[in-house]
């Protein structure tokens, strides 16, 4: 079994405490189709888990397949310098099929994002550190396709879904596994 290769820190995207029991990574792609029925897997494991599963999102634009991808990644990160992260990346997943230019203009305008400041970080490189440092460490973990997860630093690869997740969690939350 893979292992996550880089720990979490605070530069991560993270909902809830990495105090938490569980721990839960995802590398994902905002184009991708299979991360997109996981983002609604995800909000319900949430719900299920409450304080005791923390998530952690990291970027893993598949760019040959899927172009928009690093856009959308841009876009997200773009969004995180000014706290709006979570929101940028709920709104990718549920305007999946509209993934474009036009959608991210419209987003930031909602999500009260300057506009022009956007335009300026898809020209720029200002945020491809980032978002190659999360597509390296998920290769440095063995990451080869997405969605990929993480619980507790071990990889679990979905037969069924996210609802795979479910048993694995439920033990660690339930002291069984550590």
């Amino acid at each position: 079994m893979s292992t996550l290769r880089v720990p979490v820190t605070p530069r991560d995207h993270i909902q809830g405490s990495l105090d938490s029991p569980a721990v839960l990574v995802e590398y994902g792609d905002y184009q991708c189709p299979y991360c997109g029925e996981a983002y609604e897997g995800i909000k319900e494991l949430q719900a299920q888990f409450g304080q005791s599963l923390c998530f952690v999102f990291r970027n893993f634009p598949l760019s040959d397949d899927h172009p928009q991808a690093a856009p959308a990644a841009i876009f997200a990160e773009y969004a995180a310098i000014q706290g709006k992260f979570w929101q940028a990346h709920d709104a990718l997943y549920e305007s999946q099929d509209r993934l474009g230019p036009a959608l991210y203009v419209e987003l930031a305008r909602a999500l009260g994002l300057d506009v022009e400041g956007l335009r300026q970080a898809f020209e720029s490189a200002q945020f491809a550190d980032h978002i190659h440092a999360d597509l390296n460490g998920g290769l440095r973990s063995g990451v080869n396709g997405t969605p990929s997860f993480f619980i507790n630093g071990q990889f679990y690869p979905l037969q069924n879904g996210v609802e795979d997740l479910v048993s694995p969690i439920q033990a660690i939350v339930d002291g069984r596994d550590h």
